[in-house]
């Protein structure tokens, strides 16, 4: 079988597993790993652009079949272009799967060349299982919100066997032990975690933590609830200017990959994969797939004519997502 047939056999198959290569602000085109279905997840963050938690549950187990995920990793990276980063993320929290140990080594064994992120919110490294699954990671990117129990309740909205205690004290075990690059994003949302006295602790956290970078983020799509809004650019550089630490970054928009290049060539299944776990603009679709405005356009104005995909419009755009039956 040539690579034309295994390419075409490859764009009438969309993948349950695999979605992107996304434009990550962080990472450059990263092919994202989903580990658990929509949306389980230790935490139910009011800024979730994946929307409510609907399994709040620090349960671990194999929420998708390891060899599945194998095949699927196979399968893209014989017939797409490599890249940037393979990372762990999705519609939930990764660590919830007890095989992600198994999946990073497969990946570093027989992908030596493509480096392995995971993005986690970190509330399980309280676990040292859950830590030790990790160290074959290049790069970990935990988060913290919050550096009292108060605000950790009212914006992440923890697990009921969670606390923000349990959470530090997981980050500070997990830098002790992991030999690679940690970068902490903190991500502010503006009356809630960015009065003077919430900054002090969040500091006093970092200390603790000392992790290579400190991201600092703020909402880049809508998030779980209504009635929250990013931080403008000077309110995050105000912050960092607060801190006074030589290691935080405040994190720009997605650059996409170093060259131009199509990145799928399924474009349909594509783009249903991508905004099956979150919505997206016609702009954050054109840097995933490496196609022009105008060629999305043609994709998506197809997709809603056979009633695959709604939109809605927010603050930052218009946002294509999965049609659902009470959707207009």
């Amino acid at each position: 079988m040539n690579k034309t047939t295994k390419l075409n056999e490859t764009s009438l198959t969309m993948y349950k597993y695999l979605f992107g290569p996304v434009p990550s602000r962080r990472l450059g085109m990263s092919l994202g790993v989903d580990l658990v279905p929509h949306k389980v997840c230790s935490l139910n963050c009011v800024y979730c652009e994946c929307g409510v938690t609907t399994d709040l549950t620090i349960e671990r187990k194999e929420y998708v079949p390891y060899d599945s995920v194998k095949k699927e990793l196979d399968k893209y990276l014989s017939v797409n272009p490599a890249p940037d980063y393979i990372t762990f993320s999705g519609a939930g929290e990764p660590t919830l799967n007890v095989r992600i140990g198994d999946v990073i080594r497969f990946i570093k064994n027989k992908y030596t060349d493509i480096p392995v992120a995971v993005l986690t919110n970190g509330s399980l490294f309280f676990q040292k299982e859950v830590r030790e699954e990790l160290l074959s990671a290049d790069l970990v990117l935990p988060s913290l919100d919050a550096a009292c129990e108060s605000v950790f309740c009212k914006i992440n909205r923890p697990c009921e066997n969670l606390s923000f205690v349990k959470h530090l004290k997981g980050l500070q075990e997990f830098r002790k032990e992991y030999k690679g690059k940690i970068w902490l994003e903190v991500l502010i949302l503006p009356g809630y975690n960015d009065s003077e006295s919430d900054l002090e602790l969040l500091r006093g956290a970092f200390n603790k933590i000392q992790p290579e970078v400190i991201q600092l983020n703020t909402l880049d799509r809508p998030g779980a609830i209504e009635n929250i809004r990013a931080a403008t650019g000077s309110e995050l550089e105000r912050i960092a200017d607060f801190w006074q630490l030589e290691n935080v970054v405040v994190v720009a928009s997605p650059s996409g990959s170093k060259e131009k290049k199509i990145l799928r060539k399924d474009i349909e299944s594509a783009i249903l994969e991508t905004i099956s776990r979150r919505p997206c603009t016609q702009d954050d679709l054109s840097m995933t797939l490496g196609l022009n405005l105008n060629e999305i356009d043609k994709y998506l104005k197809r997709l809603e004519s056979n009633y695959k995909i709604s939109k809605e419009m927010k603050p930052r755009g218009l946002f294509y997502k999965l049609k659902k039956r009470n959707d207009p």
